[in-house]
């Protein structure tokens, strides 16, 4: 699966975020704060998994139809426990 320069942007603006939260610790910031962004952070991750196996789901989709393949529910139950396995 090729990565596309939208998924790659979101992986780099959850970098700058979890930088951001170690600076907050180290500033010893209050923890409300920290836990706010923290859940953001993981919010974005759960979006981020989200584009990823929507896109490799349409990607084995349409090789399958191109390779005459029928069955394409084992492909959608894989994507559906990839999803499930990352909560």
């Amino acid at each position: 699966m090729e990565y596309n320069e939208q998924m790659k942007n979101r992986v780099k603006r959850i970098e700058g975020q979890l930088r951001g939260i170690l600076r907050m610790m180290e500033e010893n910031k209050d923890c409300k704060d920290v836990i706010t962004q923290l859940s953001a952070t993981r919010a974005a991750i759960d979006r981020t998994i989200g584009v990823v196996v929507s896109s490799n789901l349409v990607e084995c989709v349409r090789n399958a139809e191109e390779n005459g393949e029928k069955n394409t529910e084992d492909l959608v139950k894989e994507a559906v426990n990839l999803l499930v396995k990352s909560r």
